[in-house]
């Protein structure tokens, strides 16, 4: 059911999207022949009127086929003056641009519904897990009850702070490193309080010290109206501004293996719904969000090329030729090509690994 619910989620998303492109397209008044999901071959499809609808065999996408797309290309006199290259640059760009502006605002609903209707997870003081190579491996225990940190109590996060607080004599740290002096917890295990002291360690990709062992989740806790709206535009604005990075994050080698692509966003959403489907309106708004910000990159083939290409030739006052769209397209499809081949790789390394670590 995972898989069917995983499918599901991502195939609306390139609906809504190519809805946007499609009702966008017949509100301006253009020709559209075909609205598909997924590429072809097709393995379905039915006219309507002067629309073909159809579905495809390869579901990595939609596509919305606008008659003129191509400047060059020979029509007939009847649809010519619906054709896409016929129309003014401001229709150009509303249609384009309406696919992306679909996904932001079904990204912007899903935060806001996580947020004010499902609400955040929250983080109880109980330990859920231990992990073997580090300090607390042996001591503590999942299903420990964490009391005090150094004698003093607190939220899951001041307990945390407080151990970190317990920092390495080197520094910077480097990984391993040990703090100059231990922690001293109290626990409860059984109903009975115990005290032990353990020296944390230095964990890079955390970038504090740590003890090594997570805690279990609490109860969601539903935010207000305006509490939820002020997270929603935080969350907003921080997946947009880490989507913008991206192109800059394949030329570092460690950024580039945090890169997932289709199978791994799509197996990270079929984990999710397994584990907590809450969670999984979370992860379809952040693949909504990141799949807009992606779609206006400005370079062809993607959303943001032909509204670049769009600008520029209302900037200059006449068409850009088609072929230095094309010589320049290739710099996008290069671009999308890399980005593909580089998330496939991720995942695949993931799927036959250590897996996508979702609870």
């Amino acid at each position: 059911m995972s898989w069917l619910l995983a499918f599901v989620g991502f195939a609306l998303l390139v609906i809504l999207h190519e809805l946007g492109h499609f009702g966008a397209a017949k509100a301006v008044g253009m020709r559209v022949e075909r609205f598909s999901l997924f590429f072809p071959p097709l393995i379905a499809r039915k006219k309507v009127g002067e629309t073909e609808y159809a579905i495809g065999s390869v579901p990595l996408g939609g596509y919305v086929k606008i008659t003129g797309m191509n400047p060059d290309e020979d029509l007939p006199d009847e649809v010519r003056t619906r054709a896409y290259y016929s129309q003014p640059v401001w229709k150009r760009i509303v249609v384009i641009a309406a696919g992306p502006a679909m996904n932001l605002v079904i990204a912007f609903v899903l935060l806001f519904v996580f947020f004010t209707a499902i609400g955040p997870q929250t983080t109880s003081r109980s330990v859920r897990s231990v992990e073997t190579s580090y300090p607390a491996a042996g001591v503590v225990k999942p299903g420990d009850r964490l009391v005090a940190v150094d004698g003093r109590g607190g939220t899951p996060a001041d307990l945390s702070n407080r151990i970190a607080s317990h920092r390495c004599a080197q520094q910077p740290p480097e990984r391993g490193c040990k703090a100059k002096t231990p922690v001293t917890l109290t626990l409860e295990r059984n109903g009975e309080r115990r005290t032990v002291r353990i020296t944390p360690i230095y964990d890079p990709a955390a970038e504090r010290n740590r003890l090594g062992f997570a805690y279990a989740p609490g109860p969601r806790d539903p935010l207000s109206i305006s509490e939820g709206f002020t997270d929603t535009t935080d969350a907003f604005w921080f997946i947009t501004r880490e989507t913008i990075k991206l192109p800059a994050r394949l030329l570092d080698s460690q950024d580039r293996k945090e890169i997932s692509g289709v199978v791994g966003s799509y197996e990270v959403t079929r984990q999710t719904i397994v584990s907590d489907f809450a969670d999984a309106v979370w992860i379809l708004a952040i693949i909504s969000l990141s799949l807009a910000i992606v779609n206006l990159f400005p370079f062809l083939p993607l959303d943001g090329g032909h509204i670049f290409w769009a600008i520029v030739e209302k900037v200059r006052g006449r068409p850009v030729p088609f072929s230095v769209m094309e010589r320049a397209g290739v710099v996008g499809f290069m671009l999308v090509i890399l980005l593909f081949l580089v998330g496939l790789s991720n995942d695949i390394d993931r799927l036959s690994g250590e897996g996508f670590r979702v609870r």
